[in-house]
Protein backbone atom coordinates (compact mmCIF):
# COMPACT_ATOMS: atom_id res chain seq x y z
CA UNK A 1 0.00 0.00 0.00
CA UNK A 2 3.00 2.41 1.27
CA UNK A 3 4.50 1.85 -2.46
CA UNK A 4 1.28 2.42 -4.21
CA UNK A 5 0.75 5.28 -2.34
CA UNK A 6 4.59 6.71 -3.55
CA UNK A 7 3.84 5.73 -7.13
CA UNK A 8 0.80 7.72 -7.02
CA UNK A 9 2.13 10.64 -6.00
CA UNK A 10 5.65 10.20 -8.39
CA UNK A 11 2.60 10.00 -10.92
CA UNK A 12 0.30 13.10 -9.80
CA UNK A 13 4.28 15.18 -9.58
CA UNK A 14 5.13 14.08 -13.04
CA UNK A 15 1.65 15.14 -14.20
CA UNK A 16 1.98 18.46 -12.75
CA UNK A 17 5.26 19.32 -13.95
CA UNK A 18 4.37 18.52 -17.53
CA UNK A 19 0.91 20.06 -17.46
CA UNK A 20 3.17 23.40 -15.79
CA UNK A 21 6.08 22.98 -18.73
CA UNK A 22 3.33 22.98 -21.93
CA UNK A 23 1.90 25.82 -20.26
CA UNK A 24 4.97 27.78 -19.56
CA UNK A 25 5.90 26.98 -23.30
CA UNK A 26 2.52 28.10 -25.06
CA UNK A 27 2.50 32.18 -22.87
CA UNK A 28 6.17 31.78 -23.90
CA UNK A 29 5.29 31.84 -27.67
CA UNK A 30 2.64 34.43 -26.45
CA UNK A 31 4.63 36.51 -24.93
CA UNK A 32 7.66 36.67 -28.01
CA UNK A 33 4.69 37.79 -30.45
CA UNK A 34 3.51 40.59 -27.99
CA UNK A 35 6.70 41.80 -27.65
CA UNK A 36 7.52 41.70 -31.15
CA UNK A 37 4.26 43.69 -31.55
CA UNK A 38 5.23 46.17 -29.13
CA UNK A 39 8.59 47.73 -31.22
CA UNK A 40 5.83 49.32 -33.35
CA UNK A 41 4.40 51.48 -30.82
CA UNK A 42 6.24 53.55 -28.01
CA UNK A 43 6.50 51.43 -25.50
CA UNK A 44 10.39 50.78 -24.69
CA UNK A 45 12.07 47.81 -22.77
CA UNK A 46 12.03 49.34 -19.34
CA UNK A 47 8.02 50.48 -19.88
CA UNK A 48 7.66 46.57 -20.60
CA UNK A 49 9.57 45.36 -17.88
CA UNK A 50 8.09 48.02 -15.15
CA UNK A 51 4.28 46.52 -16.45
CA UNK A 52 6.32 42.62 -16.52
CA UNK A 53 7.49 42.22 -12.98
CA UNK A 54 4.89 45.45 -11.34
CA UNK A 55 1.87 42.71 -11.82
CA UNK A 56 3.62 39.92 -10.19
CA UNK A 57 5.14 41.74 -7.29
CA UNK A 58 1.94 43.15 -6.51
CA UNK A 59 -0.11 40.28 -6.47
CA UNK A 60 2.36 38.43 -4.42
CA UNK A 61 3.56 41.11 -1.98
CA UNK A 62 2.20 38.85 0.63
CA UNK A 63 4.55 36.17 0.41
CA UNK A 64 7.42 38.18 -0.71
CA UNK A 65 6.84 40.40 2.65
CA UNK A 66 6.45 37.25 4.26
CA UNK A 67 9.88 35.80 3.26
CA UNK A 68 11.77 39.59 3.67
CA UNK A 69 13.98 40.63 0.26
CA UNK A 70 16.95 38.21 1.13
CA UNK A 71 15.66 35.36 2.96
CA UNK A 72 17.89 33.71 5.25
CA UNK A 73 17.65 30.25 4.29
CA UNK A 74 18.47 30.58 0.67
CA UNK A 75 22.25 32.01 -0.75
CA UNK A 76 22.47 35.24 -1.84
CA UNK A 77 24.61 33.87 -4.88
CA UNK A 78 21.95 31.94 -6.19
CA UNK A 79 19.39 34.73 -5.45
CA UNK A 80 21.03 36.89 -7.65
CA UNK A 81 21.66 34.49 -10.08
CA UNK A 82 17.69 33.57 -10.11
CA UNK A 83 17.08 37.45 -10.37
CA UNK A 84 19.42 38.07 -13.50
CA UNK A 85 18.32 34.60 -14.86
CA UNK A 86 14.84 35.08 -14.86
CA UNK A 87 14.25 38.75 -14.30
CA UNK A 88 15.40 42.02 -14.67
CA UNK A 89 18.67 41.24 -16.58
CA UNK A 90 17.15 38.35 -18.68
CA UNK A 91 14.49 40.56 -19.74
CA UNK A 92 16.52 43.49 -20.91
CA UNK A 93 18.52 41.10 -23.25
CA UNK A 94 15.85 39.59 -24.39
CA UNK A 95 13.40 42.04 -25.01
CA UNK A 96 16.12 44.49 -26.69
CA UNK A 97 16.98 41.57 -29.51
CA UNK A 98 12.87 40.58 -29.60
CA UNK A 99 12.40 44.04 -31.36
CA UNK A 100 14.64 43.88 -33.71
CA UNK A 101 14.10 39.81 -34.85
CA UNK A 102 11.45 38.15 -36.20
CA UNK A 103 9.21 35.78 -34.18
CA UNK A 104 10.05 32.60 -35.83
CA UNK A 105 14.06 33.51 -35.50
CA UNK A 106 13.28 34.30 -31.76
CA UNK A 107 11.86 31.08 -30.87
CA UNK A 108 15.09 29.10 -32.31
CA UNK A 109 17.56 31.22 -30.96
CA UNK A 110 15.91 31.69 -27.41
CA UNK A 111 13.54 28.73 -26.75
CA UNK A 112 15.41 26.65 -28.48
CA UNK A 113 18.87 26.87 -26.96
CA UNK A 114 17.19 27.07 -23.61
CA UNK A 115 17.17 23.04 -22.68
CA UNK A 116 21.23 22.76 -24.64
CA UNK A 117 21.76 25.65 -22.25
CA UNK A 118 20.42 24.09 -19.09
CA UNK A 119 21.73 20.55 -19.77
CA UNK A 120 25.66 21.85 -20.41
CA UNK A 121 25.31 23.62 -17.14
CA UNK A 122 23.89 20.38 -15.36
CA UNK A 123 26.93 18.52 -17.23
CA UNK A 124 29.77 20.64 -16.13
CA UNK A 125 28.77 21.86 -12.99
CA UNK A 126 26.50 19.32 -11.10
CA UNK A 127 27.85 16.18 -12.48
CA UNK A 128 24.39 14.81 -14.50
CA UNK A 129 24.76 12.35 -16.93
CA UNK A 130 22.03 12.17 -19.51
CA UNK A 131 21.00 8.98 -20.88
CA UNK A 132 20.77 7.54 -24.24
CA UNK A 133 17.39 8.44 -24.72
CA UNK A 134 17.89 11.87 -23.88
CA UNK A 135 21.10 12.80 -26.01
CA UNK A 136 18.85 11.30 -28.82
CA UNK A 137 15.89 13.75 -28.14
CA UNK A 138 18.41 16.78 -27.56
CA UNK A 139 19.97 15.78 -30.82
CA UNK A 140 16.62 15.65 -32.60
CA UNK A 141 16.12 19.17 -30.97
CA UNK A 142 19.06 20.71 -32.80
CA UNK A 143 18.11 19.33 -35.73
CA UNK A 144 14.83 21.17 -35.60
CA UNK A 145 16.25 23.69 -34.38
CA UNK A 146 19.20 23.85 -37.17
CA UNK A 147 16.22 23.63 -39.92
CA UNK A 148 13.82 26.41 -38.73
CA UNK A 149 16.72 28.45 -38.24
CA UNK A 150 18.70 28.43 -41.86
CA UNK A 151 15.15 28.98 -42.78
CA UNK A 152 15.20 32.39 -40.79
CA UNK A 153 18.56 33.17 -42.28
CA UNK A 154 16.94 32.34 -45.83
CA UNK A 155 13.71 34.54 -45.08
CA UNK A 156 14.91 37.27 -43.01
CA UNK A 157 17.84 39.92 -42.32
CA UNK A 158 19.02 38.93 -38.77
CA UNK A 159 21.59 40.91 -37.13
CA UNK A 160 24.52 40.39 -34.71
CA UNK A 161 22.04 41.29 -31.69
CA UNK A 162 19.59 38.61 -31.85
CA UNK A 163 22.91 35.86 -32.17
CA UNK A 164 24.34 37.54 -28.67
CA UNK A 165 21.60 38.43 -26.74
CA UNK A 166 19.07 35.98 -27.50
CA UNK A 167 21.38 32.65 -27.38
CA UNK A 168 22.62 35.04 -23.92
CA UNK A 169 19.46 34.92 -22.53
CA UNK A 170 18.42 31.60 -23.16
CA UNK A 171 22.23 30.81 -21.15
CA UNK A 172 20.89 32.88 -18.51
CA UNK A 173 17.17 31.16 -17.95
CA UNK A 174 19.69 27.85 -17.56
CA UNK A 175 21.10 29.05 -15.11
CA UNK A 176 17.69 30.17 -13.35
CA UNK A 177 16.95 26.79 -13.95
CA UNK A 178 19.26 25.38 -12.24
CA UNK A 179 19.70 27.94 -9.19
CA UNK A 180 15.79 27.77 -7.89
CA UNK A 181 15.90 24.04 -8.10
CA UNK A 182 18.96 24.23 -5.23
CA UNK A 183 16.99 27.21 -3.57
CA UNK A 184 14.90 25.40 -1.69
CA UNK A 185 12.01 28.16 -2.49
CA UNK A 186 8.53 27.07 -3.69
CA UNK A 187 7.37 28.02 -6.90
CA UNK A 188 5.00 30.86 -5.58
CA UNK A 189 8.36 32.13 -3.32
CA UNK A 190 10.67 31.83 -6.36
CA UNK A 191 8.38 33.91 -8.52
CA UNK A 192 7.66 36.34 -5.85
CA UNK A 193 11.56 37.56 -5.04
CA UNK A 194 11.89 37.55 -8.97
CA UNK A 195 9.33 39.78 -9.69
CA UNK A 196 9.68 42.12 -6.60
CA UNK A 197 13.21 42.72 -7.30
CA UNK A 198 13.34 42.98 -11.24
CA UNK A 199 10.27 46.00 -10.53
CA UNK A 200 12.95 47.95 -8.18
CA UNK A 201 15.58 47.66 -10.76
CA UNK A 202 13.20 48.38 -13.46
CA UNK A 203 11.94 51.36 -11.28
CA UNK A 204 15.43 52.62 -10.83
CA UNK A 205 15.67 52.28 -14.91
CA UNK A 206 13.19 54.41 -15.05
CA UNK A 207 14.27 57.19 -12.73
CA UNK A 208 17.60 57.06 -15.38
CA UNK A 209 16.58 57.12 -18.45
CA UNK A 210 12.78 57.87 -18.07
CA UNK A 211 9.60 56.10 -18.95
CA UNK A 212 6.89 57.03 -21.82
CA UNK A 213 4.71 54.10 -20.45
CA UNK A 214 1.94 57.38 -20.10
CA UNK A 215 2.29 58.22 -23.35
CA UNK A 216 0.96 55.11 -24.83
CA UNK A 217 -3.05 54.20 -25.52
CA UNK A 218 -4.62 52.30 -22.81
CA UNK A 219 -5.67 49.27 -25.43
CA UNK A 220 -2.24 48.75 -26.03
CA UNK A 221 -1.52 49.08 -22.21
CA UNK A 222 -4.08 46.40 -21.55
CA UNK A 223 -2.46 44.20 -24.10
CA UNK A 224 0.84 44.32 -22.45
CA UNK A 225 -0.99 44.13 -19.21
CA UNK A 226 -1.84 40.89 -20.21
CA UNK A 227 1.06 39.48 -21.89
CA UNK A 228 3.84 40.65 -19.76
CA UNK A 229 1.78 40.72 -16.12
CA UNK A 230 -0.29 38.48 -16.02
CA UNK A 231 0.71 35.32 -18.42
CA UNK A 232 4.56 35.94 -18.97
CA UNK A 233 4.96 37.34 -15.70
CA UNK A 234 3.03 35.65 -13.22
CA UNK A 235 1.01 32.64 -14.77
CA UNK A 236 4.38 31.51 -16.41
CA UNK A 237 6.84 31.91 -13.49
CA UNK A 238 4.83 29.80 -11.15
CA UNK A 239 3.76 27.23 -13.66
CA UNK A 240 7.61 26.59 -14.72
CA UNK A 241 8.62 26.97 -10.95
CA UNK A 242 6.17 23.75 -10.68
CA UNK A 243 7.74 21.99 -13.78
CA UNK A 244 11.50 22.41 -12.26
CA UNK A 245 10.51 21.35 -9.24
CA UNK A 246 8.64 18.05 -10.60
CA UNK A 247 11.02 17.28 -12.95
CA UNK A 248 14.01 18.72 -12.12
CA UNK A 249 15.94 21.64 -13.99
CA UNK A 250 17.19 19.73 -17.32
CA UNK A 251 14.01 18.14 -18.10
CA UNK A 252 11.80 21.52 -16.90
CA UNK A 253 14.00 23.25 -19.65
CA UNK A 254 13.63 20.72 -22.32
CA UNK A 255 10.14 21.89 -22.85
CA UNK A 256 11.18 24.84 -24.04
CA UNK A 257 12.24 23.31 -27.32
CA UNK A 258 8.86 23.19 -28.10
CA UNK A 259 8.50 27.72 -28.41
CA UNK A 260 10.49 27.98 -31.72
CA UNK A 261 7.53 25.63 -33.36
CA UNK A 262 5.06 27.84 -31.31
CA UNK A 263 6.33 31.14 -32.46
CA UNK A 264 6.61 30.11 -35.71
CA UNK A 265 2.82 29.62 -36.41
CA UNK A 266 1.93 32.01 -34.05
CA UNK A 267 4.26 34.77 -36.04
CA UNK A 268 2.45 33.01 -39.14
CA UNK A 269 -1.02 34.01 -37.88
CA UNK A 270 -0.03 37.24 -36.39
CA UNK A 271 2.81 39.04 -37.66
CA UNK A 272 1.89 37.34 -41.73
CA UNK A 273 5.62 35.58 -41.24
CA UNK A 274 5.85 32.41 -43.82
CA UNK A 275 5.17 28.60 -42.24
CA UNK A 276 5.81 26.08 -45.15
CA UNK A 277 7.11 22.32 -44.89
CA UNK A 278 10.02 22.54 -43.71
CA UNK A 279 8.66 24.85 -40.47
CA UNK A 280 6.12 21.86 -40.03
CA UNK A 281 9.03 19.18 -40.20
CA UNK A 282 10.89 21.07 -37.92
CA UNK A 283 7.75 20.80 -35.71
CA UNK A 284 7.38 17.34 -35.74
CA UNK A 285 11.28 16.72 -35.07
CA UNK A 286 11.44 18.92 -32.42
CA UNK A 287 8.35 17.41 -30.91
CA UNK A 288 9.69 13.91 -30.82
CA UNK A 289 13.21 15.29 -29.20
CA UNK A 290 11.02 17.06 -26.41
CA UNK A 291 9.33 13.99 -25.61
CA UNK A 292 12.56 11.81 -25.60
CA UNK A 293 14.70 14.48 -23.57
CA UNK A 294 12.23 14.82 -20.96
CA UNK A 295 11.47 11.32 -20.09
CA UNK A 296 7.87 10.96 -21.22
CA UNK A 297 8.46 8.10 -23.71
CA UNK A 298 10.87 6.12 -21.13
CA UNK A 299 8.55 6.47 -18.74
CA UNK A 300 5.98 5.05 -20.73
CA UNK A 301 7.72 2.30 -22.34
CA UNK A 302 8.90 1.47 -18.63
CA UNK A 303 4.88 1.16 -17.47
Amino acid sequence: MVALAQDYKKSNSLGAGYAGALVTVFIWATWIIATRHSSGTHLGTIDLGLIRYGVPALVLAPIWLRTGLIPRDVPLVLLAIMVCGAGAVFFQFTTFAIHSTPASAVGVLLGGFMPLAATLIGVLLFGERPDLTRCLGLAAIIVGLAILLVLALGNHAISWISFVFLPLGALLWAAYTHAFKRSGLTAMQGGALIAVWSFLIHVGLALVFGTTIFDVPLPEIGLQFLSQGVLSGLAAMLAYGIAVRSLGGSQAAAFSALTPVLAAFGGAFFLDEPVGVWEIAAAGITGLGVALSTGILSHRLKG
